[in-house]
């Protein structure tokens, strides 16, 4: 009986024990860009096709959905999605800016 006890406590030992990591495929990149700086060089959103709205109000504009706006007091998240645009305004709604994050 205490060598079945002491066989199971070592399966479940065993079981607790450090995971491989993932395969190289579902590793991320680092291929791609890592900041934001970087995205918006390579345009990796597209943001190019929007440069034309800096200094315009962005009340004027109709913007597709996923189109992320920015204001100087909006609480955005903190995760980098380099395929997002993200255009920035100032406090009178005049776009300053069109970004990749």
């Amino acid at each position: 009986m205490r060598a079945l006890m002491f066989a199971a406590a070592l399966i479940a030992l065993a079981a607790c024990g450090q995971t491989a990591p993932p395969p190289a495929e579902e590793t991320p990149s680092a291929a791609g860009p890592q900041t934001a700086e970087d995205a918006t060089a390579q345009d990796t959103c597209g943001a190019s096709a929007y440069s034309g709205l800096v200094g315009a109000s962005i009340a004027a504009v109709t913007l597709p959905e996923g189109v992320r706006v920015i204001g100087p007091d909006t609480i955005v998240t903190q995760d980098f999605r380099p395929d997002r645009v993200n255009i920035r305004t100032d406090a009178n709604g005049v776009v300053t800016s069109v970004e990749c994050f």
